[in-house]
């Protein structure tokens, strides 16, 4: 494994630990200096196309969404946009890679997700009933892009890019479900857990 994998392994997990029992400030410095890692990464991947560009953009996105979150709550709503271009960026990073093929049982699932993920949450979003649904279903349809192209291919590419949405979108519902209807302990160390290993894997989609 070369150091740049450990680098962005170790500062990954020190991000999570933090959030589940070590102090504020390691998670502060920890989560930004992840994302730069994982920038430099995809920046050092041996063939940049178009679909490296968008991703490294979409790390970009992140970061700046994540600088957000650690300003008062007026600046929620403009967190949630950047995180929503990170993931459309995604999705067309993953959309220039791929023939489109159609297959139904995924598009089905995601919905019946989306729709139970808002069924729980939505009485408590308020003002930001709009934008957080904006946000999910561009999570889905990122998650949609990248198992169609799975499907299609079946190579290991496709696999990596596919893991690394669904662990997004997981740590979106886990977020969004503790954030407004049930707050739990391990809620911010799941979140970060699967926050870093998704876009980990979208990156590592460069390499293979």
């Amino acid at each position: 494994m070369s150091w740049p994998f450990i680098a962005v392994f170790l500062s990954g997990w020190l991000y999570v630990d933090a959030r589940y029992r070590g102090p504020r400030w390691q998670g502060w410095v920890f989560k930004p200096v992840t994302l730069l890692l994982l920038m430099l990464l995809a920046w050092q991947a041996p063939v940049m196309g178009t679909n490296g560009y968008l991703i490294v953009l979409g790390l970009m996105a992140t970061l700046i969404a994540d600088a957000l979150l650690l300003l008062p709550r007026e600046r929620y709503l403009y967190a949630i946009g950047a995180f929503f271009l990170s993931h459309l960026l995604y999705t067309l990073s993953f959309a220039s890679q791929m023939s489109f093929t159609f297959f139904w049982p995924l598009p089905a699932i995601l919905a019946i997700v989306g729709v139970i993920l808002l069924a729980i949450i939505w009485s408590r979003l308020e003002e930001m009933r709009w934008a957080v649904m904006t946000f999910i279903v561009m999570t889905l349809l990122m998650v949609w892009v990248a198992g169609e192209q799975y499907f299609y291919r079946s190579t290991d590419l496709a696999f990596s890019l596919l893991c690394g949405s669904i662990l997004l979108l997981l740590a979106n519902i886990v977020w969004t479900i503790s954030h407004y209807r049930f707050k739990f302990r391990a809620a911010d160390a799941i979140v970060a857990a699967c926050y870093f290993a998704g876009h980990f894997l979208i990156v590592r989609s460069l390499y293979l």
